[in-house]
């Protein structure tokens, strides 16, 4: 039983890490989009 929790847990916080670095990731992604859209328009 103590192990199943400890997995549990262990899987928990893996996931949540994941989670929080591919949204980081495209985050990022979109703010540099973002920024390209504005620079090529302010050029125009």
């Amino acid at each position: 039983k103590s192990t199943k929790k400890a997995a549990k847990k262990s899987a928990k916080k893996s996931t949540k890490k994941a989670a929080k670095k591919s949204a980081k990731k495209s985050t990022k992604k979109a703010a540099k989009k973002s920024a390209k859209k504005s620079t090529k328009k302010a050029a125009k």
